[in-house]
């Protein structure tokens, strides 16, 4: 099952009590997925899904909400023909346009003057019901991405404008006919997944961004490591050859008692840092070692040796 189904499965076990948000939900959710069914003078409404949790919540909250004549129909998904699809039918009847006209569904302006987005707590359930409707989220353990898909620009428009009320940094982009609402960072899918009351999905993403971070900070501590490491040996191995350079041509004796003692210590030592060097030194500093050794390769190029550039 994919991490998606988790979280819409969680979300439709939810328990509300709350009338308003119930159908701030259902707008979200029938704006996103349902259909509006004509037949005669009447209209109904339906809705599909392959998640049976869904379907479920669907019809207690229009049974709950509303005095209208429901039926479930169970067809073989035709998709490898492997889930089953569940179909929620609202029977068109008088009484549906009631429903119809309270979710504002036939309205063209768009759901963010609709009386039931005037909550915070109901645009939660607006978000959840879209989220429900045509939303799906990528595995904690891959890259991070979020996105609620529908045919209606001003449906995900809307969607944008509550997403932001929360501070959600969502984005819309189009494909085909096609609008996308998403999020692409993983701080605020997670922040998104608790708008929408989420939490157990919440806290697993939460859990493997940490496991993530902590690598990626373990992974450029090494890599940091390791290129500091290979600047000391880069280093190091310039400065003992210009000091063997100099000894072949023409020997240490000839330097002053402060070159001698750097560059003795230098090939004794040839494989530290200068840092390590100073233990090796008569209360010589970093700076003060670093100038004797740039001296002695300074010589060494003045009596003829040739370095390359990156040594």
């Amino acid at each position: 099952m994919s991490f998606s189904n988790d979280v819409k499965n969680e979300l439709s076990r939810i328990e509300t009590n709350d009338a308003a948000g119930d159908k701030a939900e259902l707008l979200g959710l029938l704006r996103m997925s349902g259909a509006i069914v004509i037949r005669g003078l009447n209209v109904g409404i339906h809705f599909s899904t392959e998640n049976a949790a869904l379907a479920r919540r669907v019809l207690h909250m229009l049974k709950n909400n509303y005095q209208v004549q429901t039926e479930v129909v169970i067809t073989r998904s035709r998709r490898l023909k492997k889930n089953n699809r569940y179909q929620v039918h609202v029977i068109p009847a008088p009484q549906v346009a009631k429903t119809l006209d309270e979710l504002q569904l036939l309205s063209m302006e768009g759901d963010l003057k609709n009386p039931l987005l005037s909550t915070h707590n109901c645009k939660r359930s607006y978000l959840r019901g879209a989220f429900l409707g045509g939303g799906s989220i990528s595995r904690p353990t891959s890259d991070y991405h979020l996105e609620m898909v529908t045919s209606n620009e001003t449906f995900a428009l809307n969607i944008i404008k509550v997403m932001h009320s929360f501070s959600l940094k969502a984005k819309l982009t189009d494909r085909k006919n096609e609008y996308i609402v998403y999020l692409k960072d993983g701080e605020s899918i997670i922040n998104f997944l608790s708008v929408i009351g989420a939490h157990n999905a919440m806290m697993e993403l939460e859990n493997v961004r940490i496991v993530k971070e902590m690598r990626n900070n373990v992974n450029r501590a090494v890599n940091c490591e390791t290129a500091n490491l290979n600047k000391v040996v880069k280093a190091a191995v310039r400065q003992v050859r210009c000091i063997k350079y100099i000894d072949e041509h023409g020997g240490l004796a000839q330097l002053e008692p402060n070159l001698q003692e750097i560059a003795r210590i230098r090939l004794e030592h040839p494989d530290v840092s200068l840092n390590d060097l100073m233990e090796f030194t008569n209360g010589l500093g970093k700076s003060g070692i670093n100038h004797r050794l740039k001296k002695l390769q300074e010589m060494a190029i003045g009596m003829g040796l040739k370095l390359e550039q990156d040594e």
